[in-house]
């Protein structure tokens, strides 16, 4: 018996709807066929397993009913009678018929009442616009990084949607330029810097503040940055008041900057026209951190640069006359050139840097004249010749101390001496003090931990292994100063701390082996 129904028109429909929402006919189709399904198991039974098919030439729609074949453990039942069926019965219907197979039972057609029709209709218009999500994800994932044309369609708390031809996106009010305005309908250029599916379906955002928007727009103005002759390393932004771009040329006959400003500024002219007249420094970067740090300050001139890279900082110093300059209005320009460069970066005045390195060189000699009872011209060679403390002192080789202008070897083996007794007694005195506090000799014992260290540690409390064990690394650095001790060597002492945890399991384990 066939208990199909033709319905052409379902082809028609389903062909209209696909040109419409520019989605593939296939999807509208399995919408359709669940749509059906759902009001065939609304009038035989929601707990029934009902599929509906829709031919794909002549549109006759076939409704049938599907059980599972399964063969339960002998007395007992079937888990779900209104989907399955045991083997037993069903080769009563099918004698071939095998665990896992279906029996498929045609069903006659539904008369769609005004309920069903509203029904299906619903479940088709939440299909279609899920494939519409869908298709608008796909078509736009691989397309962040890119710059778009849209046209504002409406503000919400001065937020932009934009339409994207089909699809529509967000332009937030924080990702616009300062001080700029769009009204509904006005045309919009952007950059797609995120696209999410999210359960309202998949999001577009859109940026005009992003470093990557700049970038691209003059990837779209210079025609060596698109094909890759130039490439732009790095920008850094203060949205629509200044901006700064480091750039590198693969082609050493091409200067990067002048191709990225063009003739008479013409290519760098539409970019700040573009970005409302945000001002644009196009610098050579460099793969001298240097050197780069020296561009990336520029129209400043820089006399010094100091790096400190374990902290990532850098310090340079400027001419009296180029502070301002350098540090720029507001702190924008040294800003933004440690946005470019990724360096923490410190500026000081040549005046201020000679103060403070005469300051250093008084100190470092105060240091040695007392610790050394010498008199100002010693201490001052000593500091001349890169001592910094009375422990390299006491270790230098005394020919090398004696090849300094002015020492002999009578003199450096005097200093020598006179360094290692005053550590000896500075030794002395932090052990007393040590000992004073209750710090334990266990601890002490510890080749890693200096007496100052072991004063720190008993300073705050920390006075057995136990103590000194219970410490995280970070705890240990913090007690004893960051200069005097890393990470991994936190990590050693206070592994060695515990290691009288775990001598009681070491013995129980060799005794255990004997027995």
């Amino acid at each position: 018996m066939d208990t199909a129904i033709a319905r052409p028109e379902l082809l028609l429909v389903a062909d209209a709807v696909a040109r419409e929402k520019t989605i593939d006919r296939e999807e509208v189709l399995e919408a359709m066929e669940q749509a059906i399904q759902k009001a065939g198991r609304a009038k035989y039974g929601h707990e029934k397993d009902i599929r509906a098919t829709i031919d794909r030439k002549t549109g006759d729609v076939r409704l049938s009913r599907w059980t599972e074949v399964v063969e339960p453990a002998e007395g007992d039942a079937v888990e779900n009678e209104e989907t399955q069926i045991p083997l037993r019965i069903a080769r009563k219907f099918q004698p071939e018929i095998n665990v896992g197979e279906f029996i498929v039972d045609p069903l006659p057609p539904i008369d769609f009442g005004r309920i069903a029709a509203q029904t299906a209709k619903q479940v088709i218009v939440q299909r279609v616009r899920e494939y519409e999500r869908k298709r608008q994800f796909d078509e736009h994932k691989d397309r962040v990084g890119e710059i778009i044309n849209g046209v504002v369609k409406r503000t919400e708390y001065g937020n932009l949607m934009v339409e994207l031809g089909r699809a529509e996106a967000l332009l937030r009010r924080d990702e616009l330029i300062p001080r700029e305005s769009f009204r509904n309908g006005d045309r919009v250029r952007a950059y797609i810097y995120d696209v999410r599916e999210e359960p309202r379906g998949p999001q577009i955002f859109l940026s005009r503040t992003h470093p990557g928007f700049l970038a691209k727009l003059f990837a779209q103005e210079v025609p060596e940055i698109y094909d890759g002759i130039i490439e732009i390393k790095a920008v850094a932004r203060d949205p629509g008041s200044r901006a700064k771009m480091a750039v590198i040329s693969r082609d050493s006959s091409i200067d990067p900057v002048g191709a990225c400003v063009g003739m008479r500024g013409s290519r760098v002219q539409a970019v700040v026209q573009e970005l409302q007249g945000e001002k644009i420094d196009i610098i050579p970067w460099s793969p001298q951190a240097a050197t780069f740090v020296v561009n990336a300050l520029a129209p400043a001139e820089v006399t010094k640069v100091v790096m400190d890279e374990e902290a990532g900082r850098v310090e340079v110093v400027v001419p009296d006359d180029q502070l301002s300059l350098a540090i720029g209005r507001r702190g924008q320009n040294v800003r933004l050139a440690s946005q470019l460069t990724r360096w923490d970066i410190d500026i000081l005045t040549e005046a201020e840097e000679s103060e403070r390195r005469q300051e250093e060189f008084r100190r470092r000699s105060g240091l040695f004249v007392e610790a050394l009872d010498v008199d100002d011209v010693i201490a001052g060679l000593l500091v001349t010749e890169g001592f910094t403390t009375v422990e390299e002192l006491a270790f230098v080789p005394e020919d090398e101390l004696a090849s300094i202008e002015g020492f002999d070897e009578s003199v450096a083996a005097e200093l020598i001496r006179r360094a290692g007794a005053f550590l000896e007694k500075r030794d002395n005195e932090l052990n007393e003090r040590r000992m004073e506090m209750g710090v334990s000799d266990d601890v002490a014992a510890i080749e890693t931990l200096t007496p100052a260290m072991l004063v720190a540690l008993g300073e705050k409390g920390v006075k057995t292994l136990d103590d000194l064990a219970d410490l995280a690394s970070d705890e240990l650095i913090e007690i004893v100063g960051a200069d005097n001790m890393d990470e991994d060597t936190a990590n050693s002492v206070i592994m060695t701390a515990r290691a009288h945890w775990f001598e009681g399991d070491e013995a129980a384990v060799q005794e255990a082996h004997h027995d």
